[in-house]
């Protein structure tokens, strides 16, 4: 059985309606009821809640902690893929890009533009579409939305499209 690691960050993909503060908000990690609706006989994915924030409210330190534990978890040679906010998923993906320059497995990150859950969200394609590529890809880092795969330093986030597309 393959394995593939998935670390939660928060984002956009994991937010959830409060009907205390009529807000979309990071509350709790949702991925795992999302991850029982695929099929996926020969992957074991692990779950590792790493922390739940809004991808604006990533500080160095919470990046400095994803390079953390990815560098624990890259010692075992499993694709990783990190569920991540999309506005500042490029950041990340330079920075890890940066910390592990001789990668030997993929490592995905992905989001959404609408929450897990509600209707119209992507969140349900890009974490069956990274999980997928994980296990297709070349080592190096890649964001994975939409149908589409980028290195993380060759795109950007295009807020009138709704996606991600090639950086000029």
């Amino acid at each position: 059985m393959r394995t593939i690691y998935l670390i939660t960050t928060g984002g956009t993909i994991e937010k959830a309606y409060s009907e205390q503060s009529g807000m979309v908000l990071n509350t709790a990690s949702k991925i795992g009821q999302y991850l029982k609706l695929l099929r996926m006989p020969d992957v074991e994915v692990r779950v590792i809640p790493l922390m739940n924030k809004d991808s604006l409210e990533m500080t160095a330190e919470d990046r400095a902690c994803l390079v953390s534990e990815m560098g624990r978890l890259l010692t075992e040679s499993h694709p990783i893929v990190i569920t991540h906010g999309t506005d500042t998923m490029v950041e990340t993906g330079v920075y890890i890009q940066k910390a592990f320059p001789e990668l030997k497995v993929p490592v995905i990150l992905t989001g959404a533009m609408t929450p897990l859950g509600f209707e119209g969200s992507d969140g349900q394609q890009n974490l069956t579409e990274s999980l997928l590529a994980s296990r297709l890809l070349e080592p190096g880092v890649f964001v994975v939305l939409h149908g589409q795969v980028f290195p993380a330093d060759k795109v950007h986030k295009n807020r009138e499209l709704a996606t991600f597309v090639w950086k000029e």
